[in-house]
């Protein structure tokens, strides 16, 4: 019986795949297509971690594909090139719109340099596009040139009927002014053909001036996903309305002096809370911005800005003492700091020992019930979380985030996530309790990612959605939290003790299991791995101290950290600028940078990124579409025709 209805269920599958097929030539066809595609050389998997806003790095190294696009240049053109021209064609396509004006200014002979670049870039992305199907380069291609890219991409130059007609579809681009546009247009589509797909490894946020510019770029890219990092999780709160994550997220953007990008790129009006700070507070030396001198604000605005820190501080320890005492399932009593200030002291209490305070002029503390908003502070946070709520760029973004995000992903034998597993000392997977269910392992990262959604989804005024907006922020600074990884985040400390021994924020046992080869077997086991040869546990979330000798490679291979190291605050501790990783039919290779010299020098001076690349792990044969996790779905694909084309010709089916 149970044989039947497993019978009559494929039948009916097969019934629904034959209007897509409607004979035995089409599924014949299809069936070859997709196992000739099986065949094919895998496609380039890029990786990027930890952006942190630094828009100019990081648009440059997704424009030169961690140099990639110059290692393509320099093999087809390193007999017929000298390195400062492999340099001046890398340039232009890195930045086809900026380099064309410099070369107009430059060349006499513009119409010479045009057939020469036209001819180089066509050759340039016949080469990208040689292991992909027609099909795939011709999705690959923009509207406004897709035949005449397609034609030249698949040209025979030896074939002499046709050399003419070549020369004069070139020749024809530039005598209708369209040598600009048909440029900018092919270097578009030589870095898309280079990097098939584009992992972010969380954190896109926070620090460097323009993590809106990032977002627009990657919104406009043909295949991304994105795994939460907590700088992310804390702008994802404050989208979704959370004070807590508002207070905490504007606090942070004042340290940093990037008011800019919360005023004009995301059009949040800050004056309610300029006007309550400069009424309030008195600008001390603690609150000003960590880049005030790299600034071409007055000290007047400076001032202005240090009052606004010192206000939304306040409130955003407030709001978070509020969220903590909501949450006891949180286990952050700890940071509960404000109760324990002795005013006539000016000293606080942080577990047996006491501090002195740089700082405890606040008005706007009730010594009795000291989580309490003001009712001026209440007004402001309303009107800010109403701001945010209701910023379009900032939604559009926070949404994308959300459609193409996730707190891991498992793609092609590599196990993807931010910060960390947590883990107990011993190496064992630690628990954590919401709502009366205890969560470790794959179950706590399954749950996280459910109510990370509930926060920005939730029904407005819902239970559900206070708690996902709770949530968010615990996924910013929670104990033990997966994409945090600390015991805690010394926020206060930072901000209000002299005493650097405060500021320490002791990380999660799992950070001493990142090299150890059993730990992370036992991680990938847990996320549904059976083969652990090339398999392998990418983070981000931790730089590399490289000058101290550490490595990005842990654990006899299995870990790989790809922090970016985009944040110029941490190249003095790391050395370099980070790594970034490129996974292809060749294998993995790491890619370890120098700081980026800036844009225009970029372009002017055809300076690149310093990258010193690392072959880490070669494939023992070249890698095939067949072999990844796509290669699977085809190969379901090609079964399942397989049963079409025997019910086409078993009678099952009628051909139509």
């Amino acid at each position: 019986m149970a044989q039947m209805v497993d019978v009559s269920r494929n039948l009916r599958y097969l019934q629904r795949l034959a209007k897509e097929f409607p004979n035995i030539q089409a599924a014949s066809t299809e069936i070859i297509n997709l196992q000739a595609i099986l065949e094919l050389p895998k496609g380039t998997e890029h990786f990027m971690s930890d952006i942190h806003g630094e828009a100019d790095a990081f648009l440059h190294i997704l424009n030169n594909c961690s140099g990639n696009i110059r290692n393509k240049i320099t093999q087809l053109y390193q007999d017929r090139m000298s390195k400062e021209e492999i340099a001046e064609l890398s340039t232009l396509v890195y930045y086809p719109e900026r380099k064309i004006e410099k070369m107009k200014k430059q060349t006499d002979d513009l119409t010479g340099w045009y057939k020469v670049i036209l001819t180089q870039l066509v050759e340039l992305c016949r080469v990208c596009g040689s292991k992909y199907t027609r099909s795939k380069v011709r999705k690959a291609l923009p509207k406004d040139f897709e035949y005449i890219i397609d034609e030249l991409l698949h040209a025979d130059y030896g074939e002499r009927n046709k050399e003419l007609y070549y020369s004069k579809i070139l020749q024809s681009i530039i005598d209708i002014d369209r040598a600009d546009a048909f440029i900018i247009a092919i270097c578009n589509v030589i870095k898309r053909l280079v990097v098939d797909s584009l992992h972010i490894v969380g954190d896109l946020f926070d620090r460097g001036p323009h993590p809106d510019i990032i977002l627009d770029r990657l919104m406009r890219h043909h295949a991304i996903d994105i795994q939460w990092g907590n700088h992310d999780a804390l702008w994802m709160g404050a989208a979704a309305g959370s004070g807590a994550c508002i207070a905490t997220l504007l606090s942070n953007t004042m340290k940093y002096n990037n008011l800019d990008l919360i005023e004009d790129g995301y059009g949040i009006n800050l004056l309610p809370l300029a006007v309550f700070a400069n009424a309030t507070y008195v600008a001390k030396h603690i609150y000003f911005p960590v880049k005030s001198e790299q600034s071409d604000f007055e000290l007047e605005d400076l001032a202005l800005v240090a009052k606004m820190r010192k206000a939304i501080a306040i409130i955003q320890f407030k709001l978070e003492g509020q969220l903590i005492q909501r949450h006891p399932d949180y286990r952050m009593e700890e940071r509960l700091l404000l109760d324990k200030i002795d005013y006539a002291a000016q000293t606080v209490r942080i577990g047996n020992q006491v501090y002195p305070m740089l700082d405890t002029d606040f008005p706007t503390v009730d010594r009795e019930n000291p989580y309490q908003l003001t009712p001026a502070e209440e007004k402001v946070m309303d009107q800010l979380i109403q701001s945010f709520r209701h910023s379009e760029r900032l939604q559009k973004h926070i949404r994308f985030l959300y459609s193409v995000g996730s707190m891991y992903k498992v793609t092609n034998g590599n196990l993807l996530f931010h910060g960390c597993m947590p883990m107990n000392e011993d190496g064992s997977f630690q628990s954590f309790e919401f709502e009366g269910i205890t969560f470790s392992g794959k179950p706590l990262y399954d749950r996280c990612d459910v109510i990370a959604r509930q926060g920005y989804y939730g029904r407005l005024g819902s239970q559900e959605k206070q708690k996902g907006e709770d949530f968010l922020w615990w996924l910013w600074c929670g104990k033990d939290a997966p994409t945090v990884g600390r015991k805690k985040m010394t926020t206060f400390e930072r901000l209000f003790i002299e005493d650097k021994a405060t500021h320490k924020e002791p990380k999660n046992p799992y950070y001493k299991y990142q090299d150890n080869e059993e730990a992370c077997l036992r991680i990938m086991k847990e996320f549904g791995f059976t083969k652990f040869k090339y398999a392998h546990i990418i983070n981000g979330h931790m730089p590399v101290a490289v000058k101290s000798g550490e490595t990005p490679v842990k654990a006899n291979g299995k870990m790989i950290i790809i922090d970016g190291g985009f944040c110029r605050a941490y190249h003095h501790t790391t050395g370099i600028a980070g790594y970034t990783m490129f996974f292809n039919s060749w294998g993995i290779r790491l890619a370890a940078h120098e700081p980026f010299v800036g844009l225009d020098d970029a372009i002017e001076n055809n300076k690149d990124i310093l990258s010193t690349s690392v072959i880490y792990e070669s494939a023992s044969k070249r890698l095939t579409v067949g072999m990844t996790d796509i290669g699977m779905e085809l190969n379901v694909q090609v079964e399942e025709l397989k049963q079409l084309l025997h019910a086409y010709r078993s009678g099952l089916i009628k051909e139509r």
